[in-house]
């Protein structure tokens, strides 16, 4: 038997099938799907075994056989093997990444190379300078401590015995996947024999006596881990030791699951009933399920429209018929609320995929999920690959977020592989959104999507009331603080009332750059075009880029004068700001910053929801998913911040943005009130969110795009070069242009080469062009064939050409 294998080295010489022998003992175990260590060239590779055939096109004296099978169940599933095949070709990535990102991180291999003497040298014979590092044929040096570690003049000396053949290297195929053990301890005579033990101990072991009146107690086949087992009874570990020797308990090893919600306890809560326009909206969803078959639907509601319950509806739908769900939310700034009311649905149905899981948590989330233990996966883009078998409801929540493109390779959208995998399983796909992508909402618009709406609140609770504040006014009036006359007014009124006020600022540090009012000079990265950015907690000016940081100037570099000033505001000097002009007032404060360390998003919201702060002071990461009944204000600091990138989807992300912030406010008895200060407040992506006007919005929008010819309207595909070298960069730019205006159909067009909008980042020059396209069939076949021109520069030198099918990203 032959296993086709790909193999886990990403070049384009290698994106193919290799065959190898399926030696006997592996026969049993090598199916598609499973990884396997094999041989490749002179070295041990992971690989993933795509197929199994009986014969080979190629020369069967020239097949190497699989050294190992890394699984007794395979990881990926059948229909995960075909998506693979199909990411591969629609994000033009290589095969590898595609079956790679499919896994949890800690089943990715890790290579690493040992060194040991040769098994026919005797170590006696060796110099004694070997004799003292491989005291025995046992002992191995790790390639990269002795690397790191070790003297030149050592590393030639086993350099010359590796090439005079006294000392072999070996590679070594590994992973991180490991499970957490603990030691548990349980009875290992009958309750009988116990007694009449206890009652024949001396005096003096007073301790074991109580240990085992303990286990007399506790029910038949009851176990308890070493900790608990101390925590419970108050004897040391000696005493247990001592009974586990004499052979009245039993000590073993058992594996534990890390469960990152160990310790907390969810209330169980059932179905509410439904408004008429919720009602409405799951019908046609379970009518999809009922009758199997794949519809995408796009769920348009208001913030506060109930569309969670809707989801928790449909999935208990999907449950009941014994099939699986997943649910995608944008990142882990949601996830604790949204775990919560998940949890408190189906309890331990549930499984939970997140960035701020360690690598070992994920992992076993990952394995009760492939071993069918749990039905219900909640989590971030990657979820989207949770190997389920029986697939029966998908569902992305906040459709629009740009955290559900992968800005690495695969370039994948998570809303394509929803649908691609919704198509396989027969089930219903719900994208779910206040504001809606364009491009959703218009294929909702032409019936390619189901389009079900939900514009009124639950319970009838009004819509806050939205003012924009024009800060050119305010100026012009003499305040030149961060906030408004009305915003501060509004502040102090409601912690005269003890009411909660959401701050939204779209920048972290303390102020955006700092330059001298002198000359101009703004102090700029090294390494990259872009200015840093001043951070006050450690005195220090940071790149966002590349991590470079330096100490701030007091005299300008330039001219030498003392005007250095800081402009622009972040959110570490509005939360300076806030606490002079109010005195006593507690502010909570989330950035990138302050929720660095694992757990700290929702230790800092569970404060907030507590009452511990009067204001929640934030980025992005405040703006969607959170619900707090006491939130009656929400303020915008700074609601041009994002208007005026160069990005066609500026004004999109801006109402979207602004929207979300604004249904933080009044979601329960309490009425809201949201405050915009802008400094382009006639803007329609400001002027329709104080309306709460999506449909306006999209309609002037699409116009807009239309204009310009932008996605919906075309498809965009764009492609970024980088190098050290600025010319080459240019050269390569040319090049790929002129191949593809020679290639594709005239109705295509290719624009470029023209400089990134940041020109230089780490020390690379980049340089980029656009195709915009309605159809064209020879797209991926040209693009392909770019990458196959220049794969040999890109291996050899420090040329990078990446292809996005689908740019989110557009700087």
């Amino acid at each position: 038997m032959i296993a086709r294998v790909i193999v886990d080295v990403a070049t384009n010489q290698t994106d193919r099938f290799f065959d190898y022998f399926i030696p006997p003992v592996y026969e049993e175990t090598t199916v598609p799907g499973v990884r396997v260590i094999i041989p490749f060239g002179p070295r041990k590779v992971q690989g993933f075994v795509m197929e199994v055939v009986d014969s080979s096109q190629y020369d069967l004296k020239k097949i190497k056989s699989i050294i190992e099978v890394v699984d007794v169940q395979p990881p990926l599933t059948q229909e995960l093997l075909d998506l693979s095949v199909w990411l591969k070709e629609q994000t033009l990535s290589f095969h590898i990444a595609a079956l790679k990102v499919m896994l949890p991180a800690a089943m990715r291999a890790k290579y690493k190379k040992e060194i040991k003497v040769h098994p026919e040298v005797n170590i006696a014979s060796l110099p004694i300078e070997f004799q003292r590092l491989f005291p025995d044929e046992t002992k191995k040096l790790d390639w990269d401590d002795v690397h790191k570690h070790f003297s030149e003049e050592q590393r030639k000396l086993i350099t010359k015995a590796i090439k005079e053949g006294k000392l072999i290297t070996e590679s070594i195929v590994g992973t991180k996947e490991t499970s957490k053990k603990r030691k548990i301890i349980k009875r290992n005579v009958d309750k009988q024999r116990l007694k009449e033990v206890a009652d024949t101990l001396p005096k003096n072991a007073e301790k074991q006596k109580q240990l085992l009146q303990f286990f007399l107690e506790s029910e038949d086949g009851k176990e308890w881990t070493v900790v608990d087992l101390l925590e419970k009874t108050h004897v040391s570990r000696a005493t247990v030791q001592a009974l586990v020797k004499k052979g009245y308990l039993l000590e073993e090893e058992k594996v534990f699951n890390r469960d990152p919600y160990e310790g907390r306890s969810f209330k169980k809560s059932n179905s509410l009933s439904l408004t008429s326009e919720q009602s409405e909206s799951l019908t046609p969803i379970i009518t999809s399920m009922e009758n199997n078959t794949h519809e995408t639907f796009l769920l348009r509601g208001v913030t506060g429209s109930g569309k969670t319950e809707v989801y928790l509806q449909a999935i208990e739908h999907a449950l009941k018929a014994g099939k699986e769900a997943i649910v995608l939310v944008p990142e882990i700034s949601l996830t604790p609320q949204m775990v919560t009311r998940f949890k408190e649905r189906f309890g331990s149905l549930v499984a939970v995929l997140h960035s701020a899981l360690s690598k070992g948590e994920k992992y076993d989330e990952w394995r009760k999920i492939r071993n069918k233990e749990v039905r219900v996966v909640v989590g971030a883009r990657s979820a989207i690959f949770a190997p389920f078998e029986n697939l029966g409801i998908v569902i992305i929540d906040e459709e629009h977020e740009t955290s559900y493109k992968q800005e690495e390779s695969p370039r994948y959208h998570a809303r394509d592989v929803a649908i691609k995998r919704g198509s396989y399983f027969n089930c219903p796909v719900i994208l779910g959104s206040a504001t809606p992508s364009l491009e959703s909402y218009a294929r909702g618009k032409k019936g390619v999507y189901h389009l079900l709406t939900m514009d009124k609140r639950v319970n009838d609770v009004k819509m806050p009331t939205v003012n924009v504040v024009d800060m050119r006014d305010e100026l012009k009036n003499g305040n030149r603080s961060m906030f408004s006359n009305e915003l501060f007014e509004a502040i102090i009124d409601r912690k005269e009332r003890n009411e909660q006020v959401v701050l939204f600022l779209n920048r972290r540090g303390y102020s955006t750059f700092i330059m001298c009012r002198d000359c101009g000079y703004v102090a700029e990265c090294p390494h990259c075009d872009i200015s840093l950015t001043y951070h006050r907690t450690n005195q220090s000016l940071q790149c966002h880029y590349c991590g470079y940081t330096e100490t701030v100037p007091t005299i300008c570099p330039e001219c030498e004068s003392d005007s250095i000033r800081f402009f622009g505001s972040g959110t570490q000097k509005v939360e300076e700001e806030i606490k002079k002009v109010i005195p006593g007032i507690r502010v909570i404060r989330m950035d990138v910053d302050t929720t660095r360390k694992k757990g700290a998003h929702e230790k800092l919201l569970n404060q907030f929801g507590q009452g511990e702060g009067d204001v929640l002071l934030g980025t992005q990461m405040i703006a969607k998913g959170l619900d707090f009944p006491n939130i009656t204000l929400v303020g915008v600091l700074a609601a041009d911040s994002m208007l005026h990138l160069p990005d066609f989807r500026s004004s999109e992300r801006t109402f979207q943005l602004l929207t979300q912030v604004s249904g933080r406010a009044g979601r329960h008895e309490k009425p809201g009130e949201v405050i915009v200060q802008s400094y382009t407040p006639d803007h329609y992506s400001i002027q329709d969110v104080k309306e709460h006007d999506y449909v306006s919005f999209f309609q002037k929008e699409m116009y807009i795009r239309k204009q310009g010819g932008y996605p919906p309207y075309y498809y965009l595909t764009l492609i970024n070069i980088s190098d050290n070298d600025l010319q080459k960069v240019v050269t390569v730019t040319e090049n790929i242009v002129k191949f593809l205006k020679g290639n594709l159909s005239n109705d295509t067009f290719v624009y470029g080469p023209v400089a990134s909008a940041i020109p230089r980042i780490k020390d690379r020059y980049r340089y980029q062009c656009m195709i915009k396209y309605k159809v064209e069939p020879k797209l991926i076949a040209v693009l392909q064939e770019v990458i196959r021109t220049y794969q040999g520069e890109m291996s050899r030198t420090s040329l990078s050409i990446v292809i996005d099918t689908n740019p989110y990203m557009m700087l």
